[in-house]
């Protein structure tokens, strides 16, 4: 009789034992056989799986689980044979057990079987070549995906029963320090001239970086590799194998982990020989995502810049770069963000070229530089303005040696800083880890003592003594001058037309200063005086400029203006806005004060007037993609109609009269006479985009302001036929603003009205609004759509409920 029909019969009658005997000393016996056939290659190829299923389902074990000898040995039979087969069956027997003695032993077991390093000898055991020869393709996956996911199999199945060893914020770590011990004894011996394999460590770590627990390995990993490839090449080597044997599908997740590290010395030249890796490293991070931090684009960037070889990749992206950051289209249809983020790696990629580079390069920089400036320039969002300006000066000195630079004026705030600072970066030759870049960020120093010539301290004025007392005036008491007024050398006017007349034609600006502080005053104390030069009056201010730097001027005009258009001019505003011959500023200009005297005219009569409450006191056109005045209206209606059950019955609200319900219409209509005539200094369909989104934001505030108005009906219903040609605008405000108006309209129009006007209409609009706020590029539309749904849903259900309630009773 064969050998392997000697141990099968010997393990066949051992099982037999173990299934059927109540001795512990025969047990024991039996386990001690069993260990013994564990050096056994043969016993552990074809008998251990079954043996160790016998030893988990055993009844005999029960009863004797306080026999501390057999305790030892069963679970050195787990401990000391195959780790793969005992992961496996481990894994399957919790994942497959209900709450019982066998399921305890082998969570017990199995924190053991981790605690031992058991992982660390299943890695090694697939390093050493030959050692995973025998494995068919499906148990490899099989044994990949258990490691992979212990955690994920075990937490489902015993919630939380889950001891702490299984959990991902500890399994993980050690996972990564079994396979830096893995990797550590492939140097070892590889210094010993023995070949190894790291295909399967590969793809165990592409397993987990896949499942989203690259954080967690490379936190242990990241660091340990980055120290070791300083000083050694042969663990650069092994890392850079390791790698390149990562599974093509999880090369994104480990790329990604990785990063911000040592890119260079553990990646290698990865990017040139892995197509994979060179489309993720130099097309997708950069230009399909934008959620990376400036850390990972630094890094990325510098890990291009650092080999010869790699450089040409460099040059590559920053055409890449410069055809999507030009590109107009690109600029209307992708986020502030992404736009923002493409910025960035401009600017990074131009500050890692040599200037021989850039010579190479000048003519698509400069391409790039007039694309891409002219047309953020002509963008409505001020951020994206702002965006192109600073990236247009950092070319240009980029690209410039005659001395003629580009220039603009813009505010400074921590996103232009953070631009220029990324041109400031040090060069990679200056670095040898690409996460060690500088930070940009300045410090403010603390003031120095001021030294005199021979290095010492000069104590200051106020606590050096007077050499002669004689000379000192403190003993003299001064005169109080903290009412004291400056003295005017003009009056200020006190009739309408002297105002008018100081405005038109006096060059003393002390005069028009003092014209321009009292015309509101006089405007609405002498209102018959007011409508008898109120258009004249209103041309002036319309074309009023600031020649004197007027402190608080354009505050100043713009409330003149609102105290003229509620005495008397509001059709002169109505008509003059699609006039001929008006700057765009003009135009936003009777926009603005359109707004702010219907806000003014809404205020209940029977409070006192108190003048008009700005909705900014001053609204530059840099200031025209700022929405929150209107979200704040909408957000603070959709509360007021929300039914709290916890916070009892509210009071209703009473309807009070006021001056703007009347002529509501008079402010609203007409702005909607000519929209679609192109004029040649005017098209608001076209070009000036800038205007139309303005005008929509105000078309949507009037009708917010006619809620409870007996027009309301007729506005809502031809604001929504003017918006529904503009729904699909390229530019962002004017898509804000549509969004906007549609919010008003259900803010304002009776529930009923909307059903019965609107009906044939509102599924169709609900329908747009639902593709707006899933896949609409700008987040303020997204946001105002979400608001616009859930009015539309609240108004429809509080008019339909009573429908289905009469409904159900007739039935």
């Amino acid at each position: 009789m064969g050998s392997e029909a000697l141990v099968r019969l010997q393990v066949d009658s051992c099982l037999r034992t173990l299934s059927a005997s109540r001795d512990p000393g025969e047990i024991v016996h039996v386990l001690r056989t069993l260990m013994r056939n564990l050096e056994d290659g043969e016993f552990t190829r074809l008998h251990y799986t079954h043996t160790i299923q016998v030893l988990v389902s055993a009844h005999c074990f029960g009863g004797l689980c306080d026999d501390e000898e057999i305790k030892k040995l069963w679970c050195e039979m787990f401990l000391r044979g195959p780790p793969d087969q005992t992961l496996l069956l481990l894994l399957d027997t919790i994942s497959s057990t209900g709450e019982s003695a066998a399921l305890e032993r082998c969570m017990s077991v199995l924190e053991k079987f981790l605690s031992a390093g058991r992982l660390q000898v299943l890695l090694w055991s697939r390093c050493e070549v030959g050692g995973a020869c025998s494995d068919s393709p499906q148990l490899r996956e099989t044994i990949i995906g258990h490691l992979a996911a212990l955690p994920s199999i075990t937490c489902n199945h015993l919630h939380t029963d889950t001891p702490d060893a299984f959990l991902p914020q500890q399994y993980y770590p050690l996972l990564a320090a079994s396979m830096l011990d893995s990797l550590e004894k492939t140097c070892c011996a590889l210094r010993a001239g023995q070949d190894c394999s790291l295909g399967f460590v590969a793809q165990v770590l592409g397993k987990v970086c896949i499942q989203g627990y690259s954080s967690p390995i490379f936190e242990t990993l990241a660091p340990r590799l980055s120290s070791l490839t300083r000083v050694d090449p042969l663990w650069q080597r092994v890392t850079q194998r390791l790698l390149e044997k990562v599974p093509e599908r999880c090369t994104e997740c480990v790329i990604t982990g990785l990063i911000p590290a040592a890119v260079s010395r553990l990646m290698g030249n990865l990017v040139v020989t892995n197509k994979k890796a060179q489309f993720v490293l130099t097309h997708k991070l950069l230009l399909q995502q934008y959620q990376h931090t400036t850390a990972l684009l630094k890094s990325v960037l510098g890990y291009l810049a650092l080999d010869s070889e790699r450089r040409t990749l460099l040059k590559q992206v920053l055409r890449s770069v410069c055809q999507v950051w030009c590109n107009s289209s690109a600029v209307k249809h992708t986020s502030v963000e992404q736009q923002l983020y493409v910025s960035k790696a401009l600017l990074l990629c131009v500050a890692l070229l040599s200037h021989s580079e850039i010579q190479e390069l000048r003519q698509e920089m400069f391409q790039c530089m007039l694309g891409g400036v002219q047309c953020r320039l002509d963008s409505s969002i001020e951020r994206i303005r702002r965006m192109g300006m600073i990236v247009g000066e950092c070319l240009s000195h980029k690209l410039d040696t005659s001395g003629s630079q580009l220039k603009f004026q813009y505010e400074a705030d921590e996103e232009t800083r953070e631009l220029k600072s990324l041109m400031e970066s040090p060069s990679v030759e200056d670095e040898d880890d690409e996460q060690q870049w500088p930070d940009t960020s300045t410090s403010l120093q603390p003031e120095s003592k001021v030294e005199g010539s021979a290095g010492q301290s000069v104590p200051s004025e106020a606590g050096r003594g007077s050499d002669s007392e004689l000379d000192s005036d403190d003993d003299l008491t001064p005169y109080d001058m903290s009412a004291d007024q400056e003295k005017k050398k003009s009056a200020p006017p006190r009739y309408v037309r002297d105002c008018l007349e100081a405005l038109m034609s006096s060059d003393d600006a002390e005069r028009v200063e003092l014209s321009l502080q009292q015309a509101e005053a006089l405007f609405r104390k002498n209102v018959k005086a007011t409508q008898e030069v109120s258009v004249q009056f209103s041309k002036v201010l319309l074309h009023l400029e600031d020649r004197y730097s007027t402190p608080h001027f354009h505050t100043l005009r713009q409330n003149a203006m609102v105290a003229l258009t509620v005495t008397d001019v509001v059709d002169y505003w109505t008509t003059e806005f699609y006039s001929l011959n008006y700057s765009l500023r003009q135009r936003m200009d009777i926009l603005e004060v359109l707004t702010l005297s219907a806000q003014e005219l809404s205020e209940p009569i029977i409070n006192k007037h108190a003048g008009a409450q700005p909705i900014s006191a001053v609204t530059a056109l840099e200031q025209c993609d700022d929405i929150t005045h209107w979200r704040q209206i909408v957000e603070k209606r959709i509360q007021s109609k929300t039914r709290r059950i916890s916070k009892g019955g509210t009071q209703s609200v009473k309807a009070v009269p006021n001056r703007y319900a009347p002529v509501a219409g008079f402010f609203f209509f007409p702005l909607l006479r000519s929209y679609d005539r192109p004029q040649v200094t005017f098209d608001l369909l076209g070009s000036d985009h800038l205007v139309l989104g303005r005008l929509l934001h105000t078309l949507g505030l009037l009708m917010h302001l006619a809620i409870n108005a007996p027009v309301a009906s007729q506005m809502g219903r031809a604001l929504l036929d003017f918006v529904w040609t503009v729904r699909f605008h390229t530019d962002q405000m004017v898509r804000r603003g549509v969004v906007f108006a549609v919010c008003g309209v259900f803010l304002s129009m009776p529930g009923e009205n909307l059903l019965t006007e609107l009906g044939d209409d509102l599924m169709e609009t609900r329908a747009w609004l639902a593709d707006v706020a899933e896949n609409d590029c700008d987040a303020d539309c997204r946001s105002l759509a979400v608001q616009s749904l859930i009015l539309l849903d609240k108004n429809l259900k509080t008019q339909l409920s009573p429908l289905f309630q009469t409904k159900l009773c007739l039935n």
